[in-house]
């Protein structure tokens, strides 16, 4: 007993489910790519291109604590495709908006991942 907390999907089924999930999670219009990451096989990397003449594009890594929870960290926001401070209003305040998507998105998808 006690693995029954463990991720049940593996890696690549996992970013499937989260590339049919997640936008419906999100703004009609943003965007997002979702990648397993190569050094982690309980996480995954998100980018989100946000709606709207801004342009940004948010880096997320999404990591599975157990079967239920996700760790959301934000690693960097670009703005054509230049880094730009994520200390502003506006960013933040995206960053917040889309950390909540992704752990709705992980909720959505409980009854795949804890088995």
């Amino acid at each position: 007993m006690g693995k029954s907390d463990e991720l049940q999907l593996n890696q690549e089924n996992l970013a499937d489910a989260w590339r049919q999930t997640l936008p419906e999670t999100l703004n009609s219009a943003d965007r997002c790519k979702v990648l397993p990451d190569e050094a982690d096989s309980k996480s995954l990397r998100v980018t989100i291109d946000s709606a709207g003449h801004q342009m940004y594009s948010f880096d997320f890594k999404v990591t599975y604590v157990d079967s239920r929870e996700v760790r959301v960290e934000f690693i960097d926001v670009e703005k054509d495709k230049i880094s730009v401070d994520e200390r502003g209003e506006i960013t933040q305040q995206l960053i917040q908006d889309y950390t909540r998507h992704l752990h709705e998105c992980a909720q959505a998808l409980h009854r795949l991942t804890h088995a």
